[in-house]
């Protein structure tokens, strides 16, 4: 039985009417007032469809279709997405990359080192330091979950065009710089 219908349902918050539905006459339906302005509304339908994502993106964690569906968790697979992409780096370099501190990478990249997945090695111009970097075995893996999550999104959205992706692929992308900005050091001075 639910027990929070603003985070147990799939709908929009009992407030707002659907998409196409009649707007009832009641405080939130009617030209702008003090107590509600405009976007407002936006705000809500937007607030409870990111909670709704959320909750649906752990349940699933977006693990993708076929044999790599949920095989790899969210920080591992953010771990090895950034080692793929900027390649070897120290632990620091990484925190800063991924915007959370040394200690978190370095509790969550122990158990990809230990499968296999991510190696240390001596930096190259400093031998005292250890850089990691993404194994073959790690890249073999990250490349699976890629895969598996593209046939995800294409299950997910085969309805839509191609614009229709863009835009949301486009508007997503804004959304988490936003995010991004909002929770950086920088913003809070």
């Amino acid at each position: 039985m639910p027990t929070h219908p603003d985070l147990t349902t799939d709908s929009v918050p009992p407030s707002r009417p659907a998409p196409g539905a009649p707007a009832s006459p009641d405080r939130n339906s009617g030209p702008p007032t003090a107590e509600r302005s405009e976007g407002e509304g936006v705000f809500e339908a937007m607030q409870h469809q990111v909670a709704l994502f959320a909750r649906r993106a752990e349940q699933t964690r977006l693990g993708g279709v076929g044999q790599g569906r949920n095989s790899m968790d969210r920080a591992a697979y953010l771990l090895l997405n950034r080692l793929d992409q900027k390649g070897p780096m120290g632990v620091k370099a990484l925190a800063e990359g991924m915007g959370i501190d040394s200690s978190t990478v370095t509790r969550q990249v122990a158990p990809l080192v230990e499968s296999g997945l991510v190696e240390r090695a001596s930096h190259p111009e400093d031998g005292r330091a250890v850089v990691l970097a993404l194994s073959a075995r790690g890249a073999s893996r990250l490349a699976q979950v890629r895969a598996s999550r593209r046939a995800l999104m294409a299950l997910l959205t085969q309805e839509w065009d191609d614009e229709e992706r863009t835009v949301f692929c486009t508007l997503l992308t804004r959304f988490n710089e936003a995010l991004s900005a909002v929770h950086s050091p920088a913003h809070g001075s």
